[in-house]
């Protein structure tokens, strides 16, 4: 885990190499280029590329419409911009008429950093996933960014695509089999499971790890699709180890924790507790600062192990 990349900048990557593989692609962004790193495809295929200006609500409804005309598109900014300012927009021009839009929000949850509150988005999962018919995802690393970033591309609807402005350790290699909607284990385990999304599968690797040590058996899910969720991969981590614990760099209310108390309270109820943000807003300062303060660490996901175990 030696390597470390943010989502976004392997999101950047990804589009050049989808670009020259499919001239369909039509990248859109919200004067946020440079940060959600588009501007790589704006320059190496201008003519795909369209700065809608910070005008959001603008941004997704053209680019429903290009989807609708034929077109498959990635519209990016930040994640509060798209979740919260563009909803409306998102819910009824592109989900309801089933556009072939992906958006790719970057700057998600508290690892935004010293941008503060106002941009610190612990919603939008839940937002995202409320919508019918959307995919959402919430790739943990570099490597599986790129490898669901094509598979989202790759079929015709709507999608959500949740990335990250800080880098992460580097997990899986570009042989892993990742596949949208179905989990991956990346540490067996027979005494707890914890289910991690986006960032927070490196803290319960760290986590595991730690409890390791003190006899405790962790198999640690990487639960990369919210929707559809892999129902299979939590019902058998329920059976076999009777305790789960999700972690999520979102709010605990909607998110990673409440999609996955949602299969349990109605298949295999087993004890639970879930690690994210505690219905608070945040504040501006160091990511790692500001992961302890509120509750998004590897101690965090210790902590909450221990109370179900």
């Amino acid at each position: 885990m030696a390597e470390k990349m943010a989502t976004r900048a392997a999101y950047g990557k990804t589009l050049v190499e989808i670009g020259a593989e499919n001239p369909n692609l039509v990248v859109m962004d919200a004067d946020l280029s440079k940060s959600t790193m588009t501007n790589e495809f704006s320059r190496t295929y201008p003519e795909r590329f369209f700065n809608m200006g910070i005008a959001e609500q603008n941004l997704y409804g053209t680019a429903a419409g290009l989807a609708l005309s034929g077109k498959v598109v990635c519209a990016s900014t930040f994640a509060m911009f798209a979740s919260g300012r563009a909803f409306e927009i998102i819910r009824n021009s592109i989900g309801y008429t089933g556009a072939n839009v992906k958006v790719c929000a970057t700057h998600a949850g508290i690892t935004v950093g010293e941008d503060g509150a106002s941009h610190q988005t612990f919603e939008d999962l839940a937002l995202m996933r409320t919508i019918p018919g959307m995919t959402v995802v919430n790739p943990s690393d570099g490597v599986s960014a790129r490898l669901l970033l094509k598979q989202v591309v790759d079929f015709d609807g709507p999608a959500y695509v949740r990335l990250g402005r800080a880098a992460v350790p580097v997990f899986y290699d570009e042989t892993a089999d990742i596949r949208l909607g179905k989990g991956n284990v990346l540490r067996p385990g027979r005494d707890v499971t914890v289910i991690a999304t986006g960032i927070m599968v490196a803290e319960a690797m760290m986590a595991a790890s730690q409890l390791a040590e003190e006899g405790v058996d962790v198999r640690v899910i990487d639960m990369h699709t919210i929707k559809p969720l892999d129902e299979d991969i939590i019902l058998q981590a329920a059976k076999e180890t009777g305790r789960i614990v999700t972690a999520e760099e979102h709010s605990i209310i909607g998110g990673l924790g409440s999609a996955v108390a949602e299969v349990l309270c109605r298949k295999c109820p087993v004890r639970m507790e879930m690690v994210g943000q505690h219905d608070t807003y945040g504040e501006s300062g160091k990511p790692d600062e500001l992961k302890e303060k509120y509750g998004m660490t590897a101690a965090d996901i210790v902590k909450a192990v221990r109370e179900v175990y």
